[in-house]
């Protein structure tokens, strides 16, 4: 009896450590699978003027002069007609940001500072008080500050150059303060909308699904990427219910089978959803070489002849072991590698084992050349 009780024990160790060693299915939270509509940064814009630069500037161009009149011009001083100042202590530049979600009156945010001219470095530089806009036209946010430059261009007499990364470029943290809201909608509408980030039929049905569970008729699907949800009114509630929908496991479709092919670096990248249907491959290199080695004739002591060369050429073909890899119905990628590693392949070799598969009907993805 106690060895009987034993042998069960020992039987059902083993169940549970084959149940625990057995692969799971990889669940991503919804928050990583896509995003809510409307609640999302945006981009803002902006044209200014860097001065203080140690003569470094963009010196006379037209564009500067213009807006370092329109500069001198809100402080009240007016330049003289016809004068052209010399500028090259300041710069134009653009002056680009991201606007997140939900960025209100009076928040920092940061600029990066990039030169439209002939300056050669912002190294040193201040940037004048400048309005940021939207897509819209209407002005989001005021940038203003200091740059911090990580890249370095010195010029000696003689015209030598050294430059270090980029000196034309600068960043402003905590350079903008936000002036006005973007309104999102997500707390007014009746329906708010969730994208994936790649449109798939079964993972925006999992994640309908996965919602509906753990709140009842909640999600619908409009399309391969969009689901609409049907949320509480009120900030406060509907926050907190998009707070856990987002934290909600879901295990998405597996991707389409697809290759991706690198033309100018020869990268090859395969994914774990590449099938083959049986096939067979050979592969071998074939080498010719030929050496030219001329023989040249002299005539005989007072022969009156002419030195003559004549044409020697030794060709030699050798052909390498041709390797075949035999394919079974269905085979994986690993299959795949595997012999495609057996038979030595260059990437070019690669690409081109992988074009004549999928043109002959055996290789199940798509290939996309970049």
């Amino acid at each position: 009896m106690t060895d009987r009780l034993l042998r069960s024990c020992v039987t059902l160790l083993g169940l549970v450590l084959a149940a625990a060693m057995a692969p799971l299915a990889h669940a991503d939270r919804v928050r990583d699978l896509g995003a809510y509509q409307g609640v999302r940064t945006n981009q803002l814009t902006g044209y200014g003027i860097v001065v203080g630069l140690p003569g470094t500037g963009d010196d006379n161009l037209d564009y500067v002069t213009q807006a370092m009149r329109g500069v001198s011009g809100r402080l009240g001083l007016q330049l003289p007609p016809g004068v052209s100042p010399g500028l090259k202590n300041a710069a134009a530049v653009m002056i680009t940001a991201d606007l997140p979600a939900f960025a209100k009156p009076g928040q920092r945010i940061d600029v990066t500072v990039s030169t439209i001219g002939k300056a050669k470095s912002l190294r040193g530089g201040a940037l004048i008080m400048a309005p940021l806009y939207g897509a819209d036209g209407q002005i989001y946010a005021m940038a203003q500050g200091n740059l911090a430059v990580g890249g370095l261009g010195i010029t000696a007499k003689d015209g030598s150059s050294l430059t270090v990364n980029v000196p034309t470029v600068g960043r402003i943290a905590d350079g903008a303060s936000v002036e006005r809201a973007v309104q999102t909608g997500f707390d007014s509408g009746e329906v708010l909308r969730w994208n994936l980030f790649q449109a798939d039929f079964m993972t925006a049905a999992r994640v309908r699904d996965a919602i509906n569970t753990r709140f009842p008729q909640t999600a619908s699907v409009e399309d391969g990427v969009t689901l609409a949800l049907r949320l509480p009114d009120g900030a406060d509630r509907r926050a907190s219910m998009m707070a856990a929908i987002e934290m909600i496991d879901v295990t998405p479709a597996e991707t389409p089978a697809k290759v991706i092919v690198n033309s100018r670096t020869g990268t090859v990248v395969i994914n774990s959803a590449v099938r083959l249907s049986p096939a067979a491959i050979s592969h071998g290199k074939l080498v010719v070489k030929i050496d030219e080695k001329p023989t040249v004739s002299q005539p005989g002591p007072f022969s009156r002849g002419q030195t003559a060369i004549t044409p020697n050429s030794q060709i030699n073909a050798e052909e390498q072991a041709a390797h075949v890899a035999l394919f079974k119905p269905g085979a994986s990628l690993s299959s795949l590698v595997d012999a495609l590693n057996k038979l030595g392949v260059s990437p070019s070799d690669l690409v081109a084992i992988l074009e004549a598969l999928k043109e002959a009907g055996s290789l199940k993805a798509e290939m996309e050349v970049i």
